[in-house]
């Protein structure tokens, strides 16, 4: 099986810089075949880097900006029978991109690396609120509540590091254009009952900067997804 390491890049220079060199020896250990960047518009020189790197640079078209747009042109642009997606910012544990392929070898269409399960660390697990994480295990609950067509439940429906069967992602439609584009993916994977796998993972601290997404608009987002996948799997079990 052929898998492409995908990294989703907006200004990361710092953090690319300090994940790349440890990127490029996991990639030496046959983790995954290929490693392209996929760049939102960056301006602090992390293209400029990539390349530096040999690491080939695919650019989003400006007037498709957004996480969401990002898989889709992954889709759209590269032939691997897998793709694993992967932030640089610090969150994601580089020695965790050496599971995927197993769980992907043995069956597995989508592959979570869960932040909610047992042996699992939250980035917000250090505070006494959790305003974040505590949004997403009420979204993720939904997410099984009404969509999960399988006995085993889903703890991270909206993590971003994960891999996909390009076969896979091909069957979802998948429309979202923004950073709600996992929880789509999740939703619409656990209607179509496919094999969905898990497995703890560490989520560490940021290197560089604080999250982009706000709290308030994110959740926001997420409630405007859940409400249209809930309106198109009305409108389907209506017409069934």
């Amino acid at each position: 099986m052929q898998i492409t390491l995908l990294i989703l890049v907006l200004n990361e220079r710092t953090s690319l810089e300090a994940v790349v060199p440890e990127l490029l020896r996991v990639k030496n250990k046959k983790n995954f075949d290929k490693m392209l960047a996929i760049d939102g518009g960056s301006t602090d020189g992390s293209v400029e880097y990539l390349k530096k790197k040999e690491i080939q640079v695919i650019i989003q078209d400006k007037d498709k900006p957004g996480r969401g747009a990002a898989f889709l042109l992954a889709l759209e642009k590269i032939e691997t029978d897998a793709f694993i997606f992967f932030s640089p910012d610090g969150n994601e544990e580089i020695k965790d991109i050496a599971k995927f392929r197993s769980f992907l070898n043995k069956g597995s269409d989508l592959v979570i690396a869960s932040r909610m399960m047992e042996e699992s660390r939250n980035e917000e697990d250090k505070y006494i609120i959790k305003y974040r994480k505590w949004a997403n295990l009420v979204f993720n609950w939904l997410a099984n509540i009404v969509f999960n067509k399988n006995k085993l439940k889903i703890t991270d429906s909206i993590n971003g590091f994960r891999a996909i069967k390009k076969n896979a992602m091909e069957k979802l439609n998948l429309s979202s254009q923004d950073f709600t584009i996992e929880y789509q993916m999740t939703i619409r994977a656990m209607q179509k009952n496919f094999v969905i796998s898990e497995f703890p993972t560490f989520e560490g601290d940021r290197i560089a900067d604080s999250s982009k997404a706000k709290t308030i608009p994110t959740g926001v987002r997420f409630l405007k997804v859940f409400i249209q996948e809930l309106s198109i799997y009305f409108k389907y079990r209506k017409k069934n």
